[in-house]
């Protein structure tokens, strides 16, 4: 049978898991404006991570490291990820396991010295 008080902890959590949220992301903002730190200007609203600016006309051309140099991190903090897990069930996946993840990372350093020869990491 139903019984809605069956879900009431999970009610509970995730009220507190919105205030909480909220609070994190309304207080800041508060705060700022509160002290007078909130003052935006024409350098404080500029593009800071992806070098161009977002609303221009759509067919301009623009650098492509940047988003390069992103999919190299993703990769390679990929391989991190990777690596946790396998160290940590090396015991159980035996030999098998250990030769496998040597050929991984084998390729991934095969990239890596492909990628710096062609200067892909390299920055102006």
């Amino acid at each position: 049978m139903f019984d809605p008080l069956q879900y009431l902890p999970i009610l509970i959590f995730l009220f507190i898991a919105a205030g909480l949220s909220a609070l994190f992301v309304f207080l800041p903002m508060g705060v700022s404006r509160l002290t007078g730190s909130h003052n935006p200007d024409a350098e404080k609203l500029s593009e800071y991570e992806c070098g161009f600016p977002a609303f221009e006309d759509p067919r301009s051309q623009f650098d492509v490291r940047f988003y390069l140099v992103a999919i190299l991190f993703i990769i390679f903090d990929l391989e991190a990820a990777f690596l946790f897990p396998w160290a940590v069930s090396l015991e159980f996946t035996g030999w098998a396991g250990w030769i496998t993840m040597m050929t991984f990372l084998l390729e991934l350093i095969i990239g890596f010295a492909y990628a710096w020869k062609v200067g892909a990491l390299e920055w102006e």
